[in-house]
Protein backbone atom coordinates (compact mmCIF):
# COMPACT_ATOMS: atom_id res chain seq x y z
CA UNK A 1 0.00 0.00 0.00
CA UNK A 2 1.02 3.50 -1.24
CA UNK A 3 1.15 6.72 1.01
CA UNK A 4 -2.39 8.16 0.93
CA UNK A 5 -1.17 11.92 -0.35
CA UNK A 6 2.00 13.38 -2.06
CA UNK A 7 3.78 17.09 -1.80
CA UNK A 8 1.35 17.66 -5.02
CA UNK A 9 -1.39 16.98 -2.45
CA UNK A 10 -1.12 19.61 0.33
CA UNK A 11 -2.73 22.89 -1.38
CA UNK A 12 -4.59 25.53 0.57
CA UNK A 13 -4.95 25.37 3.97
CA UNK A 14 -3.53 23.56 6.12
CA UNK A 15 -5.90 24.11 9.45
CA UNK A 16 -3.55 23.64 12.56
CA UNK A 17 -6.39 23.07 15.77
CA UNK A 18 -6.12 23.06 19.22
CA UNK A 19 -7.36 20.03 21.39
CA UNK A 20 -10.56 21.98 23.15
CA UNK A 21 -10.43 21.09 26.92
CA UNK A 22 -12.98 21.23 29.44
CA UNK A 23 -13.55 23.80 32.21
CA UNK A 24 -10.83 23.60 35.03
CA UNK A 25 -8.85 21.36 32.64
CA UNK A 26 -5.75 23.88 34.09
CA UNK A 27 -5.64 22.05 37.59
CA UNK A 28 -3.68 18.96 37.93
CA UNK A 29 -6.73 17.45 39.79
CA UNK A 30 -8.98 16.93 36.60
CA UNK A 31 -9.33 13.86 34.79
CA UNK A 32 -10.98 13.48 31.18
CA UNK A 33 -9.95 17.04 30.15
CA UNK A 34 -10.74 16.86 26.39
CA UNK A 35 -14.17 18.43 25.50
CA UNK A 36 -15.03 15.72 22.34
CA UNK A 37 -18.19 17.44 21.36
CA UNK A 38 -16.46 20.82 20.93
CA UNK A 39 -14.06 18.52 18.74
CA UNK A 40 -16.60 17.11 16.61
CA UNK A 41 -18.22 20.59 16.56
CA UNK A 42 -14.69 22.49 15.89
CA UNK A 43 -13.36 20.00 13.13
CA UNK A 44 -16.77 19.97 10.85
CA UNK A 45 -16.87 23.97 11.22
CA UNK A 46 -13.19 24.43 10.17
CA UNK A 47 -13.42 21.87 6.97
CA UNK A 48 -16.96 23.60 6.15
CA UNK A 49 -15.10 27.08 6.62
CA UNK A 50 -12.57 26.31 3.99
CA UNK A 51 -9.79 24.43 5.41
CA UNK A 52 -7.97 21.95 2.84
CA UNK A 53 -6.59 19.72 5.29
CA UNK A 54 -6.43 19.49 9.15
CA UNK A 55 -3.15 18.88 11.63
CA UNK A 56 -3.69 18.06 15.15
CA UNK A 57 -1.88 17.40 18.13
CA UNK A 58 1.35 20.09 18.11
CA UNK A 59 2.94 22.05 20.48
CA UNK A 60 -0.55 23.92 20.98
CA UNK A 61 -2.18 20.98 20.30
CA UNK A 62 -1.43 19.70 23.92
CA UNK A 63 0.84 16.57 22.42
CA UNK A 64 3.26 16.85 25.68
CA UNK A 65 0.47 17.25 28.45
CA UNK A 66 -2.40 14.98 27.32
CA UNK A 67 -2.50 11.61 29.15
CA UNK A 68 -2.51 8.36 26.47
CA UNK A 69 -6.08 7.65 26.61
CA UNK A 70 -6.95 11.36 26.27
CA UNK A 71 -4.87 11.37 23.09
CA UNK A 72 -6.67 8.09 22.35
CA UNK A 73 -9.86 9.63 22.52
CA UNK A 74 -9.30 12.96 21.01
CA UNK A 75 -7.80 11.49 17.77
CA UNK A 76 -10.59 9.15 17.46
CA UNK A 77 -13.38 11.26 17.48
CA UNK A 78 -11.31 13.80 15.09
CA UNK A 79 -10.44 10.67 12.42
CA UNK A 80 -14.47 9.67 12.61
CA UNK A 81 -15.19 13.06 11.84
CA UNK A 82 -13.04 14.18 9.11
CA UNK A 83 -14.01 10.62 7.78
CA UNK A 84 -17.60 11.53 8.07
CA UNK A 85 -17.01 14.67 5.84
CA UNK A 86 -14.75 13.36 3.49
CA UNK A 87 -12.18 10.65 4.04
CA UNK A 88 -9.88 11.57 1.32
CA UNK A 89 -9.13 15.21 2.90
CA UNK A 90 -5.90 15.23 3.80
CA UNK A 91 -5.19 14.73 7.98
CA UNK A 92 -2.36 14.34 9.75
CA UNK A 93 -2.60 13.55 13.76
CA UNK A 94 0.53 14.56 16.18
CA UNK A 95 2.22 11.41 17.34
CA UNK A 96 5.29 13.38 19.04
CA UNK A 97 7.38 11.95 21.96
CA UNK A 98 10.37 11.62 23.25
CA UNK A 99 11.16 8.28 21.69
CA UNK A 100 10.91 6.49 18.89
CA UNK A 101 9.69 3.49 20.99
CA UNK A 102 6.65 5.79 22.28
CA UNK A 103 6.03 7.79 18.60
CA UNK A 104 5.90 3.71 16.71
CA UNK A 105 3.19 3.16 19.64
CA UNK A 106 1.05 5.83 18.71
CA UNK A 107 1.71 5.65 15.09
CA UNK A 108 0.13 1.91 15.50
CA UNK A 109 -2.68 3.02 17.21
CA UNK A 110 -3.25 5.62 14.47
CA UNK A 111 -2.66 2.61 12.03
CA UNK A 112 -5.25 0.35 13.90
CA UNK A 113 -8.27 3.76 13.17
CA UNK A 114 -7.37 3.44 9.15
CA UNK A 115 -5.42 7.31 9.98
CA UNK A 116 -3.24 7.48 6.98
CA UNK A 117 -1.15 11.36 8.19
CA UNK A 118 0.34 12.08 11.14
CA UNK A 119 2.29 15.42 12.08
CA UNK A 120 5.47 14.45 13.46
CA UNK A 121 8.42 16.11 15.15
CA UNK A 122 11.53 14.75 16.07
CA UNK A 123 12.02 13.32 19.56
CA UNK A 124 13.91 16.68 21.65
CA UNK A 125 14.87 15.61 25.14
CA UNK A 126 18.16 15.79 23.65
CA UNK A 127 18.65 17.36 20.78
CA UNK A 128 19.28 15.15 17.82
CA UNK A 129 22.29 15.42 15.40
CA UNK A 130 21.84 15.92 11.48
CA UNK A 131 22.64 12.01 11.26
CA UNK A 132 19.98 10.81 13.85
CA UNK A 133 17.05 12.68 12.59
CA UNK A 134 17.54 10.96 8.92
CA UNK A 135 17.81 7.62 10.85
CA UNK A 136 14.26 8.23 12.80
CA UNK A 137 12.18 10.10 10.05
CA UNK A 138 13.61 6.48 8.48
CA UNK A 139 12.90 4.37 10.89
CA UNK A 140 9.22 5.69 11.01
CA UNK A 141 9.32 5.33 6.91
CA UNK A 142 10.45 1.53 7.68
CA UNK A 143 7.63 0.76 10.06
CA UNK A 144 4.75 2.69 8.78
CA UNK A 145 5.45 3.16 5.07
CA UNK A 146 1.82 3.77 4.22
CA UNK A 147 1.41 6.71 6.48
CA UNK A 148 2.18 10.44 5.17
CA UNK A 149 4.70 12.56 7.42
CA UNK A 150 3.70 16.32 7.73
CA UNK A 151 6.94 17.02 9.64
CA UNK A 152 7.43 19.46 12.61
CA UNK A 153 10.08 21.95 12.07
CA UNK A 154 10.32 24.24 15.10
CA UNK A 155 13.36 25.58 15.79
CA UNK A 156 12.43 26.35 19.53
CA UNK A 157 10.50 23.07 20.67
CA UNK A 158 13.40 20.78 18.83
CA UNK A 159 16.60 22.93 19.78
CA UNK A 160 17.67 23.77 16.51
CA UNK A 161 16.16 23.96 12.87
CA UNK A 162 16.52 20.60 10.20
CA UNK A 163 19.35 21.76 8.23
CA UNK A 164 19.32 21.84 4.78
CA UNK A 165 21.38 18.45 4.04
CA UNK A 166 19.02 16.37 6.23
CA UNK A 167 16.09 17.78 4.31
CA UNK A 168 17.74 16.60 0.85
CA UNK A 169 18.15 13.22 2.32
CA UNK A 170 14.71 13.35 3.83
CA UNK A 171 13.25 14.08 0.25
CA UNK A 172 15.08 11.03 -1.13
CA UNK A 173 14.50 8.62 2.02
CA UNK A 174 11.57 9.45 3.81
CA UNK A 175 7.83 9.48 3.43
CA UNK A 176 7.70 13.46 4.70
CA UNK A 177 5.47 14.92 2.20
CA UNK A 178 5.22 18.33 3.89
CA UNK A 179 6.83 20.63 6.37
CA UNK A 180 5.38 22.82 9.12
CA UNK A 181 7.76 25.42 8.05
CA UNK A 182 8.23 28.21 10.60
CA UNK A 183 9.52 31.25 8.78
CA UNK A 184 10.68 32.92 5.60
CA UNK A 185 14.50 33.27 6.12
CA UNK A 186 17.30 32.94 4.12
CA UNK A 187 17.44 29.23 4.41
CA UNK A 188 14.21 29.15 3.01
CA UNK A 189 15.72 29.08 -0.45
CA UNK A 190 17.73 26.89 0.29
CA UNK A 191 15.91 24.28 1.91
CA UNK A 192 13.16 24.82 -1.32
CA UNK A 193 16.52 24.17 -3.79
CA UNK A 194 17.15 20.79 -1.33
CA UNK A 195 13.38 18.84 -1.88
CA UNK A 196 13.43 19.32 -5.00
CA UNK A 197 9.25 20.00 -5.01
CA UNK A 198 9.65 16.22 -3.34
CA UNK A 199 8.36 17.87 -0.32
CA UNK A 200 5.99 20.56 -0.23
CA UNK A 201 7.47 23.49 2.87
CA UNK A 202 4.25 25.08 4.02
CA UNK A 203 5.08 28.94 5.53
CA UNK A 204 2.52 29.94 7.89
CA UNK A 205 -0.09 32.56 6.39
CA UNK A 206 1.20 35.87 6.90
CA UNK A 207 4.33 34.13 4.46
CA UNK A 208 2.29 32.39 2.40
CA UNK A 209 2.20 35.46 -0.25
CA UNK A 210 5.78 36.44 -0.03
CA UNK A 211 6.49 32.91 -0.64
CA UNK A 212 4.05 32.20 -3.50
CA UNK A 213 6.12 35.12 -4.82
CA UNK A 214 8.96 33.48 -4.71
CA UNK A 215 7.60 30.30 -5.68
CA UNK A 216 4.79 30.33 -8.03
CA UNK A 217 4.51 26.70 -8.80
CA UNK A 218 5.26 25.46 -5.61
CA UNK A 219 3.64 27.73 -3.14
CA UNK A 220 0.36 26.45 -3.28
CA UNK A 221 -0.19 25.71 0.35
CA UNK A 222 0.07 27.02 3.80
CA UNK A 223 -0.38 26.14 7.57
CA UNK A 224 -2.54 28.39 9.83
CA UNK A 225 -3.46 28.48 13.25
CA UNK A 226 -5.26 31.80 13.10
CA UNK A 227 -7.56 30.09 10.88
CA UNK A 228 -9.15 28.86 14.36
CA UNK A 229 -9.79 32.73 15.44
CA UNK A 230 -12.55 32.98 12.49
CA UNK A 231 -11.45 31.36 8.86
CA UNK A 232 -12.25 34.22 6.56
CA UNK A 233 -9.12 36.62 6.25
CA UNK A 234 -6.84 33.24 5.21
CA UNK A 235 -10.11 31.51 3.11
CA UNK A 236 -9.72 34.94 1.07
CA UNK A 237 -6.18 34.86 0.87
CA UNK A 238 -5.93 31.22 -0.49
CA UNK A 239 -8.86 32.28 -2.99
CA UNK A 240 -6.57 35.40 -3.75
CA UNK A 241 -3.86 33.22 -5.08
CA UNK A 242 -5.43 30.48 -6.55
CA UNK A 243 -6.81 33.53 -8.79
CA UNK A 244 -3.27 35.00 -9.07
CA UNK A 245 -5.10 38.16 -7.77
CA UNK A 246 -1.96 40.29 -6.50
CA UNK A 247 -3.60 43.34 -5.03
CA UNK A 248 -6.04 41.25 -2.75
CA UNK A 249 -3.25 38.75 -1.80
CA UNK A 250 -1.30 41.84 -0.99
CA UNK A 251 -4.07 43.32 1.13
CA UNK A 252 -5.07 40.47 2.86
CA UNK A 253 -1.62 39.62 3.69
CA UNK A 254 -0.59 43.00 5.55
CA UNK A 255 -4.00 43.10 7.12
CA UNK A 256 -3.26 39.74 8.79
CA UNK A 257 0.33 41.31 9.65
CA UNK A 258 -1.09 44.13 11.14
CA UNK A 259 -3.56 41.65 13.60
CA UNK A 260 -0.06 39.63 14.72
CA UNK A 261 1.40 43.29 15.92
CA UNK A 262 0.58 42.94 19.66
CA UNK A 263 1.07 39.31 19.71
CA UNK A 264 4.07 38.26 21.37
CA UNK A 265 4.77 35.49 18.52
CA UNK A 266 5.54 38.02 15.97
CA UNK A 267 7.54 40.23 19.07
CA UNK A 268 10.19 37.57 19.92
CA UNK A 269 9.23 34.14 18.86
CA UNK A 270 12.25 32.33 21.58
CA UNK A 271 10.16 34.28 24.68
CA UNK A 272 6.19 33.11 22.97
CA UNK A 273 7.88 29.41 22.62
CA UNK A 274 7.58 29.49 26.56
CA UNK A 275 4.26 30.64 26.68
CA UNK A 276 3.23 29.33 23.33
CA UNK A 277 -0.01 26.73 24.51
CA UNK A 278 -1.64 29.57 27.22
CA UNK A 279 -1.11 32.34 24.54
CA UNK A 280 -2.97 30.49 21.90
CA UNK A 281 -5.66 29.18 23.82
CA UNK A 282 -6.33 32.87 24.97
CA UNK A 283 -6.42 34.11 21.39
CA UNK A 284 -8.97 31.08 20.26
CA UNK A 285 -11.08 31.68 22.97
CA UNK A 286 -11.29 35.52 22.78
CA UNK A 287 -11.83 35.39 19.20
CA UNK A 288 -15.33 33.28 19.67
CA UNK A 289 -15.01 30.55 16.71
CA UNK A 290 -13.69 27.69 18.75
CA UNK A 291 -14.19 27.00 22.76
CA UNK A 292 -10.46 25.63 23.14
CA UNK A 293 -11.00 25.76 26.34
CA UNK A 294 -8.12 26.03 29.12
CA UNK A 295 -4.27 24.73 28.49
CA UNK A 296 -3.14 21.78 30.65
CA UNK A 297 -0.53 22.62 33.63
CA UNK A 298 2.21 22.90 33.57
CA UNK A 299 1.64 25.34 30.55
CA UNK A 300 -1.36 27.15 31.97
CA UNK A 301 0.85 30.06 33.43
CA UNK A 302 1.27 33.58 31.36
CA UNK A 303 2.36 36.68 32.45
CA UNK A 304 -0.65 39.60 31.91
CA UNK A 305 1.18 41.94 29.52
CA UNK A 306 1.66 38.53 27.33
CA UNK A 307 -1.98 37.37 27.71
CA UNK A 308 -3.16 41.58 26.92
CA UNK A 309 -1.20 41.05 23.73
CA UNK A 310 -3.06 37.88 22.79
CA UNK A 311 -6.48 39.35 23.61
CA UNK A 312 -5.55 42.66 21.58
CA UNK A 313 -4.58 39.85 18.67
CA UNK A 314 -7.90 38.54 19.11
CA UNK A 315 -9.59 41.64 18.53
CA UNK A 316 -7.65 43.08 15.72
CA UNK A 317 -8.52 39.34 14.09
CA UNK A 318 -11.96 39.74 14.65
CA UNK A 319 -12.11 43.37 13.09
CA UNK A 320 -10.29 41.82 9.80
CA UNK A 321 -12.69 38.96 9.82
CA UNK A 322 -15.59 41.77 9.54
CA UNK A 323 -13.57 43.26 7.08
CA UNK A 324 -12.92 40.73 4.96
CA UNK A 325 -17.04 40.29 5.01
CA UNK A 326 -17.16 43.87 4.32
CA UNK A 327 -14.91 43.74 1.12
CA UNK A 328 -16.64 40.70 -0.10
CA UNK A 329 -20.15 42.28 -0.21
CA UNK A 330 -18.90 45.50 -1.89
CA UNK A 331 -17.61 43.45 -4.57
CA UNK A 332 -20.40 41.12 -4.97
Amino acid sequence: MGLAWQASDLRGVIALVPTPTREGAEHWRTEDVVDLDETERMIRAILQDGATGVATNGTLGEMATLLREEWERFVAVVWETVRAIDPDRPLFIGATTLGTRETISRLRYLRKLGVRGTLLGRPFWSQLAPEAIIAFYRDIAEGFPEIAVLLYDNPEAFKGPIPTPVYAALADSSTVIGVKYVSLTPKYRADMDAVRGKIRLLPLESDWFWAWTLYPDEALGCWSSSMLCGPEPVRYLAEALERGDIEAARWITHRIEWTYEPFLARQNFQEFSRYNIPLEKIRFNAAGYVKAGPPLPPYHVVPENYRRGALEHAARWRQLVSEVQARRAMLA
